[in-house]
């Protein structure tokens, strides 16, 4: 009886990435993944969960003082040397320059909120 299981567990695996194929081009948001397990007590489980994809990045176009800064919402992100920029003095203890597109925003190294924003200074 338990080879009979396992071998209709191990069928329906290999068919369920030709049967999920179809309604993943109808749906593209979404997946099935199939995960099969065995227990040392002999008993198998069969566990099916949704994925779904994920959503393209979406990058802020605009920094205000005050905001939290995130680097993986930075279009362009780096850190700047400010002796390479006119306009730019040393930055004060515990802060940072950062680039996030042409704007330049400094920012708190530990909390990283945004203490100034320099607008259009990169071209």
């Amino acid at each position: 009886m338990k080879k009979f299981v396992l071998a209709a567990v191990a069928a329906s695996v290999a068919v369920s990435p030709i049967l999920a194929a179809a309604p993943a081009a109808a749906a593209p948001a979404k997946q099935t993944r199939t995960v099969v397990k065995q227990k040392p007590n002999g008993k198998v489980v069969v566990k099916k969960t949704t994925v779904k994809k994920a959503t393209p990045q979406r990058y802020r176009t605009s920094w205000k003082r005050g905001d939290r800064f995130d680097y993986r919402q930075a279009r362009n992100y780096r850190q700047i040397d400010y002796r390479h920029y006119r306009g730019l003095k040393a930055p004060p203890r515990g802060y940072r320059y950062v680039q996030s597109g042409n704007d330049v925003v400094m920012v708190g190294i530990t909390s990283g909120i945004v203490a100034a924003v320099l607008a259009n200074l990169i071209r």
